[in-house]
């Protein structure tokens, strides 16, 4: 397990911006407003600025590619999540993953679909943790 504790957690803003970026990989920023701007406008500069705080804060880095520069997420999504989840299960669950789960199925209740996925990886944990 890596340590994800002191790596910076993303913002709202930041977030919006890391899933543009995880399905596809890499991205210029124009195609990163783009997408943005497609579900609420932004301004062209506003995605820029925040694109390059990512890189210094370590959440993005930056390739050239001719005359443009393509950005990447650092890490994985699963991996960022996972980081979120740490910290919210301890600052709000005081650690405790049951308590995490039924408030989040209490949030938002999960169709049988989702129901059966989370048993099958309930078991497939208890066979891989024993």
């Amino acid at each position: 397990m890596t340590k994800n504790l002191c790596l910076p957690k993303p913002t709202e803003a930041e977030l919006a911006i890391l899933r543009v970026l995880w399905p596809r990989g890499h991205c210029t920023v124009r195609q990163v407003w783009e997408q943005l701007n497609r579900r609420q406008p932004t301004g062209y500069t506003t995605v820029l600025k925040m694109m390059q705080i990512m890189t210094a804060k370590g959440l993005l880095r930056r390739a050239a590619a001719g005359r443009s520069h393509l950005y990447a997420a650092t890490r994985p999504q699963t991996e960022t999540q996972r980081q979120l989840v740490r910290h919210l299960l301890e600052r709000a669950f005081d650690g405790s993953a049951p308590q995490l789960v039924m408030q989040a199925l209490a949030a938002k209740p999960a169709t049988a679909a989702e129901l059966a996925e989370i048993r099958a990886l309930l078991k497939q944990w208890e066979r891989s943790s024993r």
